[in-house]
């Protein structure tokens, strides 16, 4: 998120402002019950009427999330303590009446998610993302904000946040936007740090793991930190010269990671000591990335980000994708894994991609319209995203490697395309649109080059050919076509049947016989449903293609029959050459190189 003139809130405009401040404090007495308490100053309130707010959306999410639910024991009153008039005219708003110029309000807050968008309070930690903490006034948006964290001394509760220290357990963000902006985490934390650049860089890491644990771990971010500066030449400039990683990684929360300006949230159930000093690291490389892609190389519709109302973006293949694609590819440069690994890694996200039916009704850009569908959204009713949707991060991380090889082929790379995308438009912090990377692209590498890429794979929904862009770096893209394949996902039930738990794929063998999702298999050609094997192994150690499978099942408890004809796996493998071939050629190996960055 973008904070134009931030220097604006200092200096000597310092005393106006200090006057008009307004004031939150929060404690946590009943943390074991998951709650805080809230109350906040709204001093030298000018309107008859002040309309206060709890967010529905949170930065870096782009669906709905309504927090005013976990909300309640509202109170106003003014100064001399008399209570104020509230009237509720919709779910997430209060208007209070009747004020002398101040409101004070106080309120208690039920928050149990530990994630990147919600808030959880427990003994162990206050985990705050603003939007789901703290209401605010929309007319007071450009006033400065000062929390005070009544942390828990008993358990020797620290404060990790990008927000400005004042003084003791007081913090401050110069306006609204950048208070939204900053999540807070308050917990007995490991902090690690490293100068870059004249800039600090921050690791607070809340982990039961040892010293030694945290150690190693802060070296792998600093591997990651300096290997993303290399992409774009340097790093941003963070407010307050400091970026924060704020890394919860404690079973009670959920796995997420959520970019901000100058901080990430990293949540994972894996401990450092348990899975996490390998697991976690890929998000540590998403999140940092998006300190300059989506932070400061920032779409126009995003901007300004609105906390009232859904935020939709087309960009978001480039955004989310893009950054997708750099995510591994980073920890391979940074040697945090092998070229092979994540050559290998390529797989599962390309098959998704190339095999998906839903290129047939969305391209990259309406794939990222549908992010407010599914971003961390809930609806009760069934969806078919199975045949609809392919993830704009998934989508566009295979578009970005296309166009990565592509461009080498041209002399050129991805690396050199971002930088130029950086100095135009993130270090200037200037929006920009789809027409803008186009252009950008058509500077940079040819105007034939740069519109045939965007009308083929960002307009349209053309896959680019990759099995010779493959060809180029010395990796493989290979399929057993002697591999049968059914074409639905199928658990056994308790009675030893099959449930097919997922829509079936558009033109799969299931599909085509008509099967769905939810139908139980009883008997596949009269025998007994298998039982002690998975579904996919009975099918392709039993089968081949063009096999035709009698099947019988329930629908609602009606029997019903019906025919499959197996096809061959659609799937494919990506491997270096050398795995199965012979070694690549030293032009090959050198190209590949300068791609992976390794020696």
């Amino acid at each position: 998120m973008r904070y134009l003139l931030l220097i604006l809130f200092f200096g000597l405009q310092s005393v106006r402002l200090q006057a008009q401040t307004n004031s939150y404090t929060i404690s946590f007495e009943n943390a074991a019950h998951h709650e805080a308490h809230v109350s906040v100053t709204f001093p030298k309130v000018i309107s008859d009427t002040l309309s206060l707010r709890m967010s529905r959306t949170s930065p870096g999410r782009y669906a709905l999330h309504e927090f005013a639910k976990n909300v309640y024991n509202f109170n106003a009153v003014d100064s001399t303590g008399n209570s104020l008039q509230v009237l509720r005219t919709n779910p997430y708003e209060w208007k209070i009446f009747g004020h002398d110029g101040t409101v004070n309000i106080s309120y208690t807050l039920f928050a149990n998610r530990g994630d990147g968008t919600y808030s959880q309070i427990d003994e162990t930690h206050a985990h705050l993302n603003i939007p789901a903490t703290f209401i605010y006034a929309p007319s007071l948006s450009e006033r400065e904000i000062e929390v005070d964290f009544k942390t828990r001394d008993d358990l020797n509760w620290k404060i990790a946040t990008q927000l400005l220290h004042v003084k003791d357990k007081t913090y401050r963000a110069p306006n609204l936007y950048h208070f939204m902006d900053s999540p807070t985490e308050l917990s007995n934390h490991k902090v690690r740090e490293f100068s870059l650049d004249g800039q600090t860089i921050k690791l607070a890491l809340h982990d039961p793991g040892t010293e030694e644990e945290a150690d190693a771990y802060f070296e792998k971010v600093k591997k990651v930190v300096l290997a993303e500066k290399e992409v774009f030449g340097e790093l941003p400039k963070f407010d307050y010269d400091s970026y924060t990683f704020l890394a919860c990684y404690m079973p009670n929360v959920s796995g997420d990671g959520m970019e901000h300006r100058n901080s990430t949230i990293l949540t994972s159930t894996r401990t450092l000591a348990n899975g996490g000093m390998e697991g976690n690291i890929g998000t540590v490389s998403h999140e940092f990335f998006h300190s300059w892609n989506v932070e400061r190389i920032r779409p126009k519709s995003l901007e300004p980000f609105n906390f009232e109302e859904a935020n939709m973006s087309g960009e978001l293949w480039f955004a989310e994708g893009f950054t997708s694609y750099y995510t591994n590819l980073i920890l391979c440069r940074a040697g945090l894994i092998t070229a092979e690994k994540y050559v290998e890694g390529l797989t599962g996200t390309f098959n998704y991609v190339w095999n998906s039916p839903a290129r047939q009704f969305f391209n990259p850009i309406e794939m990222s319209y549908q992010a407010p569908f599914v971003d961390a959204a809930t609806s009760v009713d069934p969806v078919n995203r199975e045949n609809t949707f392919i993830s704009y991060y998934s989508y566009g991380s295979v578009i970005g490697l296309a166009l990565d090889l592509q461009l080498r082929n041209e002399g050129l790379n991805l690396d050199d395309f971002m930088k130029l995308v950086w100095t135009t438009y993130g270090k200037k912090e200037n929006p920009y649109t789809i027409e803008n990377l186009n252009e950008t692209l058509n500077t940079y590498a040819g105007e034939a080059f740069g519109n045939n890429f965007f009308n083929s794979f960002i307009h349209k929904s053309e896959m680019p050919l990759y099995n010779e862009l493959f060809k180029t770096v010395g990796v493989s893209l290979s399929q057993d076509t002697e591999v049968a394949y059914f074409g639905a996902a199928v658990s056994i039930t308790d009675d030893l049947n099959g449930k097919i738990q997922s829509n079936t794929k558009i033109g799969s063998p299931a599909y085509i016989a008509g099967l769905d999702k939810d139908d139980i298999i009883t008997s596949i050609n009269s025998e007994p449903f298998p039982n002690g094997i998975q579904f996919n192994t009975f099918i392709k150690e039993g089968f081949q293609p063009n096999d035709v499978l009698t099947i019988t099942f329930l629908r609602d408890g009606l029997e019903i029959k019906t025919e499959v004809t197996l096809t061959s796996d659609p799937n494919y493998a990506i491997n270096l050459v050398e795995k199965n071939e012979k070694a690549p050629s030293k032009k090959i190996l050198k190209a590949r190189k300068a791609w992976l960055k390794i020696e």
